[in-house]
């Protein structure tokens, strides 16, 4: 019988599609988007948009930093992005263990690479991190902005906020940096955001 090592992690990541997230999918019905489909299209997301990129990046890199960098909500789930500063660094403690045993179920040599990559993006200090990063924190902009405010208007975030975490862009796509300013002063002005 052929023996596939990779094959329990292959099951395990597929419980992704069940972590839900704040973001509601105005096409289906409202319902919630899932950490799988988040982690898609802020692929997508990245490859198209790879070009605003300041800073030379591979983008095969990138992209696997970004299918990868949800993995440990199976085990830890979805954080707000504006849950308070103790509240994240639990959540950082619970996903680190939670890498570390999902990329476990990996072949060693296997398990180490993507858990090295997982942890290169927590940290965001290279480019192709920052980048990643980045993505992950600008689509959100695109889809509350198509949703009315969408998750930002339900928990009354503010303009800074949002500003706040895309800063990195200023530095490693700064047009797009300049389309987060536009789009949160015009969901300011249409009440999505507060000021």
């Amino acid at each position: 019988m052929t023996q596939i090592p990779q094959a329990a992690f292959i099951h395990e990541v597929d419980q992704l599609k069940a972590i839900k997230r704040q973001l509601r999918l105005p096409h289906d019905e409202e319902r919630q988007e899932n950490s799988a489909e988040h982690s898609w299209h802020v692929a997508l997301s990245a490859l198209m948009l790879a070009d605003y990129a300041e800073q030379s990046v591979d983008i095969s890199r990138v992209i696997t930093m970004i299918l990868i960098h949800d993995l440990v909500e199976i085990d830890a789930g979805d954080m707000f992005a504006f849950a308070g500063a103790a509240d994240h660094a639990e959540q950082e403690l619970k996903e680190l263990a939670a890498a570390k045993r999902i990329f476990g179920l990996l072949p060693a040599e296997q398990g180490q690479h993507y858990l090295k990559l997982w942890l290169e993006f927590e940290a965001a200090e290279t480019n192709d991190a920052r980048f990643a990063k980045a993505m992950d924190r600008v689509l959100p902009v695109f889809q509350n902005m198509q949703n009315q405010g969408g998750s930002w208007a339900r928990h009354k975030v503010s303009q800074q906020q949002i500003l706040d975490r895309n800063t990195e862009l200023q530095t490693c796509a700064p047009k797009l940096w300049d389309y987060v300013n536009e789009q949160t002063s015009l969901a300011v002005a249409k009440g999505w955001l507060k000021s």
